[in-house]
């Protein structure tokens, strides 16, 4: 999953950002509000976590800017701002979650999980496609209830298809999911990683649309 981090303070920035990284999550990160709204429009990212405070443009502009477009994606609001009145602001501008600095990043991490969650209509934290179950919080995949070891790529490559049953998703769509900027990306990374998940779980798991992309099969329960 791509998170986009838009945060000034570059020692927390670089705190986060190693600690989401380690956590599994493709992480993009700027500094400036102007920056972050580029980055939106030429990117697609599952969740949003953006400071306040920005220069170039405020986090408030920003998420108004969002919400008007109708823009769905989860944002959590990561600010020193701590008084009611600021949270109360906060959300009322469409924030999803409100975080006041300092806080322990395991709880960040669990904030975007909820968010996902809440974002993806579903109560609990494993994702489900018939006897396929993937638990991104505990980083766990079933098959026929039967655990089945992963690299973390192969997870993220699951991840975004199981995110979205029923769709195709499209090469570039994966590559976004599974790379951040600068990181280099071989011809056939993908088609790799599709073979290795095939291999762990079924032949027939993931279907190839042909010059479209990729689906997960009707997999019985």
């Amino acid at each position: 999953m791509r998170i986009l981090l838009a945060e000034d303070d570059i020692s927390l920035g670089e705190s986060i950002e190693s600690w989401l990284t380690l956590d599994g999550y493709v992480v993009d990160r700027v500094t400036r509000g102007d920056l972050a709204q580029t980055a939106l429009a030429t990117h697609d990212y599952q969740c949003l976590l953006l400071d306040r405070g920005l220069p170039g443009l405020t986090g408030d502009a920003l998420l108004q800017s969002l919400r008007a477009r109708r823009q769905t994606m989860p944002v959590i609001m990561i600010t020193a701002r701590d008084a009611v009145r600021d949270r109360i602001e906060g959300l009322d501008l469409g924030a999803d979650d409100y975080l006041v600095k300092p806080f322990d990043l395991e709880e960040l991490s669990a904030r975007i999980r909820a968010a996902m969650r809440r974002h993806d209509g579903r109560p609990d934290t494993a994702l489900r496609h018939g006897a396929l179950a993937l638990d991104p919080s505990a980083k766990q995949v079933t098959f026929n209830d039967e655990p089945v070891d992963l690299t973390a790529l192969e997870f993220a490559v699951l991840h975004a298809l199981i995110r979205r049953p029923g769709h195709v998703v499209s090469r570039a769509q994966l590559e976004e999911a599974l790379y951040g900027w600068g990181d280099e990306v071989e011809s056939n990374t993908i088609e790799v990683h599709i073979y290795n998940l095939r291999r762990k779980l079924s032949s027939d798991t993931i279907k190839t649309i042909r010059r479209q992309g990729y689906r997960l099969a009707e997999l019985g329960a």
